[in-house]
């Protein structure tokens, strides 16, 4: 299935999706230096898949710091995308799309983003 969404930072990444039910609080819930997102698992390499972001302004850096630990997600699928994401995903140079139905996702699944379209399993 190929779903579209609105394209935050252009790319392709595929990888198992951790899916996080609730908004993340990206200062609190993001461990830069483990790639761990907390209630989540570990993000490194996989697609990152949450409803919102939450949080202070610093937390854009906080995923910036994802990438200079090496511990980044290869992509970021999110519900609602708020500005904290938005800078977060463009410094970081994360391919994000914005905009799709989580209920489409599960944890674990394979799933590849691309620009703005993001393949899910059927």
């Amino acid at each position: 299935m190929i779903v579209r969404g609105k394209v935050i930072y252009p790319g392709v990444a595929k990888g198992k999706a951790v899916k996080c039910e609730k908004p993340v609080v990206i200062l609190g819930d993001v461990d830069a230096k483990k790639g761990t997102v907390e209630g989540c698992g570990n993000v490194k390499n996989k697609i990152l898949v949450f409803p919102r972001g939450a949080g202070s302004t610093v937390a854009s850096y906080t995923i910036y710091a994802l990438r200079y630990y090496n511990t980044a997600p290869a992509g970021i699928i999110v519900e609602n995308a708020e500005p904290i994401v938005v800078a977060g995903s463009i410094i970081a140079e994360i391919p994000t799309v914005d905009g799709i139905d989580l209920s489409l996702i599960k944890s674990g699944m394979l799933v590849k983003i691309e620009n703005d379209r993001v393949i899910i399993p059927d």
